[in-house]
């Protein structure tokens, strides 16, 4: 099966160099201390964030000088076709380990000693780029919670089309019909990786233009999820007269 037609379109009309339509919103739920919701075409994650808060558990072990991050990914058991009786199966387990380490990347962590900050993640539907739809849900939740970061986490996954052409921010059937996908989480502004995962092998020709694909995919989404962020803030700033008040001193 082609991924990319002779006029260039893929299976759902996007280019190649084309991102999945975005929409979220931040604030939520009201329990927790920051919250979002994130789509990127079909795919659509929640992230909620606790913390800081006391360390609850392995007091002794925890660090006196920086907060311990605690992440969870999970899916939810309708967010795709197959159904499994384990809610967390190998793949969640290791996508949570892939995610703390994004964050702990960003997250100001030396401003919050003896605390523990818990980020859970949850794909509501499941269409492909699952783990990058999720880091930068829990990128939107922390700014929302007003946890301390050095810039944002920003993540996209890549792959091929018939075998030489980069696709950028990939469907499910693209990852499974395409060739060996790169997923990358940056901070955009310094540019520093903080997580790089291929699928498979891939030939070192391929790499270079589909990881600097990625990272364009991650530029991309940074400017649009930025430009969200502060739209959501001047709402809340109008709605509570930010910037309007006089003060007779």
């Amino acid at each position: 099966m082609d991924l990319l037609s002779r006029q260039g379109l893929r299976t759902d009309g996007r280019r190649s160099g084309e991102l999945r339509r975005i929409r979220c919103k931040m604030g939520v739920f009201n329990q927790p201390d920051g919250s979002a919701y994130l789509e990127q075409g079909n795919t659509k994650v929640v992230a909620a964030i606790y913390g800081p808060h006391e360390i609850r558990t392995n007091r002794s072990k925890a660090p006196n000088d920086c907060a311990v991050i605690n992440c969870q990914y999970s899916m939810a058991t309708f967010s795709r076709s197959e159904r499994k009786r384990r809610p967390r199966d190998n793949k969640s387990a290791e996508l949570t380990l892939h995610l703390k380490q994004a964050m702990a990347t960003a997250i100001k962590t030396d401003l919050y000693p003896k605390s523990q900050i818990d980020i859970f993640v949850q794909v509501l539907q499941s269409d492909g780029g699952n783990y990058s739809v999720c880091v930068n849900a829990a990128t939107l939740a922390l700014i929302d919670a007003g946890i301390a970061m050095e810039e944002f986490v920003i993540s996209c996954t890549s792959s091929l089309a018939n075998g030489e052409t980069p696709l950028v921010d990939i469907s499910h059937l693209e990852e499974t019909m395409g060739g060996p996908s790169v997923t990358v989480a940056i901070l955009p502004i310094s540019g520093k990786i903080a997580m790089l995962e291929t699928s498979q092998r891939i030939h070192i020709n391929h790499l270079e233009p589909v990881l600097s694909e990625a990272v364009r995919g991650c530029r991309y989404i940074y400017e649009i999820l930025n430009k969200i962020i502060k739209k959501h803030y001047e709402e809340i700033g109008g709605a509570l007269n930010w910037g309007t008040e006089e003060y007779n001193i």
